[in-house]
């Protein structure tokens, strides 16, 4: 029994050492077989490499790698290819960085931008690392869209590499801090010069390495500033804010269904809601209207006018034209009731039954959502900046812009008209026209002698080359920077007839 359990014994401990054997071999091949993979991809990589740098110059400018200069049989072909030229990228700019500036926009979409490109300026002129601008989303409008929703963050930041460097986010360390609540934040002082940024900003940031600006309309003086700041403001704002491919595609396309029906006309109508309430302006409206937007200016505790005199505001001129006002002006600017007329606005306060006046006298008014399918603009519902975009790429391009309210909107498109060669621009006169309208409409003035009179009054007023007002001690009072951004337009003084509607 002894010997059958020694025997048994040793007969395991054979079979133990021929599968360690068998382990052991296996082991050796799959080193062998780690190792010799190890070496091939490496020489795959520095193979890779080595025809990257022969081939990449090729495929930049477009031209197929394997084809050779003395093929004759290929000579025909790459004669055809066209040169795609290669993405040129503005060279860094090396600079000491004195911290970092976050910034929280307010407002409205070109609200929004005017403050961007401000921003933009000051953190270049304070050597400071920008991080990319928070948008507002606690407004009226309740968007939730961040920046990169409406522009292309990515050509932001490389197309101002030369001036300012631009993150998308704080370095770890930082963001750390600031999500624990540890970010010096303040309002700077509005249509303050470089200079208060320089002496009262900078200190700061210096200091807490963080400074957040959680206010930043107008802050920015727009007058009495160095060429240089000025001109960067312009770059900011006419090349590096983009829209994303989405918003410019769509807009592009909205163009295109226009131009199909000749000239248009973009009526930037803002009798909206939110603004008749805001304003306290309710010429035309019913009483329950007037409650409700008299209510609902109460119920926004940042609007800090509250009682208002509608008539009285509206004979200052400080009210957007109804409606019915626009379609007189338009009449009596002799706008051809073919051409299309269309609403660059959000929802007509009132609706289809105040606009009746304005759609009898032009019939081919249309707006993006009668233009496009519900499916094209389902990406753009509740978010009004996006929706405001494509208004904005539209009015660009149209033959004739006309606000009836002085708003931001208004004034950037104006200034980027002028910049795009001074694009006609009918800038109305609400305080005259007011007057004339309430003549025309009591019977003191003929149809002939309130249309020759709005003509007349407008002729200065189509966006020509002027000079901005500047009003020294009442920066709210002079012309704004991005209405009129004169040290960035092309000196002509040519007048621009476009021949729509004998203007």
């Amino acid at each position: 029994m002894r010997g059958i359990r020694m025997g048994a014994t040793k007969g395991g401990g054979g079979g133990g050492g021929e599968r360690v054997e068998k382990l052991k071999s296996s082991r050796t091949k799959l080193w062998m077989i780690r190792a010799t993979t190890s070496v091939l991809l490496w020489t795959c990589i520095v193979q890779l490499t080595a025809l990257g740098d022969t081939w990449g110059p090729h495929l930049l400018k477009g031209w197929p790698s394997c084809f050779s200069h003395q093929d004759s049989s290929v000579s025909v072909v790459e004669d055809k290819v066209p040169s795609v030229p290669a993405r040129v990228l503005p060279p860094k700019r090396v600079y000491k960085n004195n911290g970092y500036l976050m910034v929280s926009c307010n407002g409205g979409l070109n609200q929004m931008r005017a403050a961007i490109c401000d921003m933009v300026t000051i953190a270049r002129y304070l050597n400071v690392t920008l991080i990319v601008p928070e948008l507002d989303k606690t407004s009226f409008w309740s968007d939730p869209s961040e920046f990169q929703d409406i522009f292309d963050v990515d050509h932001f930041i490389m197309s101002l590499r030369d001036e300012v460097r631009i993150l998308k986010e704080l370095p770890p360390r930082l963001k750390r801090r600031v999500e624990m609540g540890m970010v010096y934040s303040m309002p700077p002082i509005s249509w303050s010069d470089i200079s208060y940024y320089h002496n009262q900003i900078l200190p700061l940031i210096k200091k807490y390495k963080v400074v957040h600006l959680n206010k930043t309309d107008t802050r920015l003086a727009n007058n009495g500033q160095p060429l240089d700041i000025q001109k960067l403001r312009c770059r900011v704002n006419f090349s590096a804010l983009r829209f994303t491919s989405q918003i410019e595609e769509l807009g592009k396309r909205v163009v295109k269904l226009l131009r199909q029906n000749g000239p248009f006309i973009v009526l930037h109508l803002r009798y909206e809601m939110d603004m008749l309430a805001f304003s306290g302006c309710t010429q035309g409206c019913n009483s329950e209207e007037v409650e409700e937007l008299t209510r609902m200016r109460y119920a926004y505790p940042w609007w800090k006018e509250k009682i208002i005199n509608s008539d009285l505001k509206r004979k200052d001129g400080f009210c957007p034209l109804t409606p019915e006002e626009t379609a007189l002006i338009l009449r009596a600017l002799d706008i051809d009731n073919s051409y299309q007329i269309y609403i660059a606005a959000g929802e007509i306060y009132g609706g289809q039954k105040r606009m009746a006046t304005l759609a009898a006298a032009y019939p081919k008014l249309v707006r993006k959502e009668t233009l496009l399918e519900p499916s094209d603009l389902g990406f753009f519902q509740n978010h009004s900046s996006q929706m405001a975009a494509l208004d904005y790429l539209v009015s660009l391009e149209s033959d004739i812009f006309i606000p009836t309210y002085d708003g931001n909107m208004a004034k950037v498109v104006e200034g980027h008209r002028r910049f795009l060669g001074f694009k006609q621009t009918i800038l109305l006169e609400r305080r005259l026209l007011v007057d004339l309208i309430d003549q025309y409409n009591s019977g003191t003035l003929s149809w002939y002698e309130f249309s020759d009179a709005v003509k007349e009054s407008h002729e200065s007023r189509k966006g020509q080359p002027t000079q901005r007002l500047v009003i020294p001690d009442r920066p709210k009072e002079e012309d704004y920077f991005y209405a009129n951004p004169e040290e960035c337009l092309q000196p002509s003084y040519s007048r621009l007839d476009l021949s729509v509607g004998g203007l």
